[in-house]
């Protein structure tokens, strides 16, 4: 067997936007002090005069960034999630999204996946913040076909997105020609009838893996890949929930306030379903390799596979 293909979202933000800003002129991006990582320095190189070095100031980025956008340009603002989502929250709420704004958020570096870095750049409350706010879509792409068509949708989409990436390099998923990205609707990668799991992120990718388990233990398990976590694909969860009867879902984020919030808030008001979150429960991140943090809170595919099979 051939060796699965692996690549951190990270590294498609950089390569997406070079590529968009080959084809639009509009297209600028912002970073705070950390290229590198983020991967803006590889749109830097190729566009340096539409690339602009903020410092470590991401409330001014954010600032900088929608003063862009009202003079017609297209922004895409950098940083680590817990700066972007975490520390210029306010600009984020009050100068971009209020006005409604066309402010692209690139926030790499999302859960605990960052490992060593800690709890203090482990953010696990972003998608919680950004999906409430008004107006705001917030897209988690599990692989790097997704990640660089989510940066495709977010530049031909207008008003302010929210765009989370990872440090770790994570298995390419969607690569098959029947794929397509589209706003607003989960995919669908394994039909099932015993239960659900509605993933996102890098643990699609678990999830995958533990469905596979799953089966070989007569469980069959429905999948479903949830990139856009605002607007949530409602139709798709609700009928699936009516199909198996129980739904689990999957991310690398706190289990308050995110995809489970979300998938609850929706079958709650629409088809009342047994569910299991299945993300980091209610405690803060801490140092270690990334491999062994979601080993350790159950969100690699051995953890997802024990959560799904305890549940059913």
């Amino acid at each position: 067997m051939s060796e699965v293909k692996k690549i951190a979202t990270r590294e498609s933000y950089g390569n997406a936007l070079v590529e968009l800003g080959k084809k639009h002129d509009n297209l600028v991006v912002l970073d705070a002090d950390l290229a590198a990582a983020t991967k803006t320095g590889t749109f830097k190189k190729v566009f340096p005069e539409r690339h602009i070095d903020c410092g470590i100031a991401e409330a001014n980025m954010m600032g900088i960034a929608a003063g862009l956008a009202a003079s017609g340009m297209v922004p895409f603002a950098s940083s680590f999630a817990m700066f972007a989502s975490g520390r210029a929250y306010e600009q984020v709420r009050n100068s971009i999204a209020y006005p409604h704004l066309n402010v692209k958020i690139g926030a790499s570096h999302a859960g605990i996946s960052v490992g060593e870095d800690g709890a203090t750049h482990q953010c696990i409350e972003d998608i919680a913040l950004m999906r409430a706010i008004p107006g705001m879509t917030v897209i988690n792409p599990s692989d790097d076909v997704e990640a660089k068509a989510a940066v495709v949708a977010a530049y031909e989409l207008d008003g302010p997105v929210y765009l989370r990436f990872g440090r770790l390099a994570v298995p390419v998923i969607n690569d098959r020609p029947d794929y397509k990205f589209e706003l607003g609707k989960g995919v669908v990668l394994r039909e099932g009838k015993d239960v659900t799991i509605v993933a996102t992120g890098l643990c699609v990718a678990s999830a995958l893996e533990a469905a596979e388990k799953l089966a070989a233990d007569g469980i069959d398990a429905k999948l479903i890949n949830i990139h856009t976590i605002k607007p949530l694909d409602e139709e798709l969860i609700i009928a699936a929930a009516i199909e198996t009867g129980k739904v689990v879902t999957v991310e690398e984020h706190s289990v308050i306030g995110g995809l489970g919030s979300a998938v609850c808030d929706c079958l709650s008001a629409n088809a009342p379903t047994k569910v299991l979150k299945v993300g980091v429960n209610d405690v803060f991140g801490e140092s270690g390799s990334a491999a062994k943090l979601l080993e350790k809170y159950g969100l690699d595919g051995d953890g997802v596979y024990r959560s799904v099979k305890a549940f059913v």
